[in-house]
């Protein structure tokens, strides 16, 4: 048994010729050599920064409420008869503190507000909870 000719029969540059086409730069778009991303660089490499103000962006332009409030719209409009005639109010209160108003068609109001207001009440729960996995306080009033 030799070695030349076992490495002969699998020589794996052979299969794999197309790699050498693919430009893999753009795999990596930031240009580090993929180390912990501290080269000594002063951050002034020449790209605009998008990164950065992605990261600033996302959490300056957060409408506050906006989970609890999307939240209700769903389930309200999958509770009534009339999903078109379903609004959802938000006002900020304090910091932290955001109001929800539910406003449905008069038909719809008994569908919203249950038999001994139990509707209601899991309404306000799940508002509630919505608002406290976004980090603010929702609370819920269903207006006529």
């Amino acid at each position: 048994m030799t070695s030349d000719s076992s490495d002969e029969e699998f020589d794996s540059s052979d299969e794999f010729e197309d790699e050498d086409d693919i430009d893999l730069s753009a795999e990596d778009d930031d240009g580090d050599d993929g180390d912990d991303g501290d080269d000594g660089d002063d951050g002034d490499d020449g790209d605009d920064g998008d990164d950065d103000l992605d990261e600033i962006g996302a959490e300056g332009n957060r409408i506050v409420g906006g989970l609890p409030k999307g939240v209700l719209e769903y389930v309200a409009r999958n509770i009534v008869d009339d999903p078109d005639g379903v609004f959802v109010e938000t006002s900020e209160r304090r910091q932290g503190e955001v109001e929800l108003r539910l406003h449905v068609s008069p038909s719809d109001m008994g569908k919203v507000i249950g038999r001994r207001g139990r509707v209601a009440q899991a309404l306000r729960q799940v508002v509630a909870a919505a608002g406290t996995k976004e980090g603010v306080r929702a609370s819920l009033d269903i207006v006529d």
